[in-house]
């Protein structure tokens, strides 16, 4: 599923238009980026959680040549699917 069949999705089962559902969705979006941004987390009960890791520097290889590379250190978002996620995929 892409975007635009997520936001024809929403608009049927919430009976919005589908520029009404593409807002909806945007602003969801966009709250979950900056919430995560800002080094929050977000907890959906029986979805999941959002949250920030740091990954620490470290050392790599190009694989065509061979060299060494440094790989910064850095912020990544993850997901954790809550039980109700975990429960509605395996059923």
């Amino acid at each position: 599923m892409n975007k635009n069949e997520l936001v024809a999705a929403v608009a049927e089962k919430a009976g919005l238009t589908k520029a009404d559902a593409t807002s909806a969705i945007d602003a969801v979006f966009e709250t979950v980026q900056a919430e995560l941004k800002k080094g929050g987390d977000l907890r959906l009960a029986g979805f999941g959680s959002f949250t920030v890791s740091r990954r620490e520097a470290s050392k790599g290889r190009n694989p065509s040549t061979g060299a060494e590379v440094d790989i910064p250190a850095r912020n990544v978002p993850k997901f954790t699917a809550g039980k109700g996620l975990k429960d509605a995929v395996n059923s």
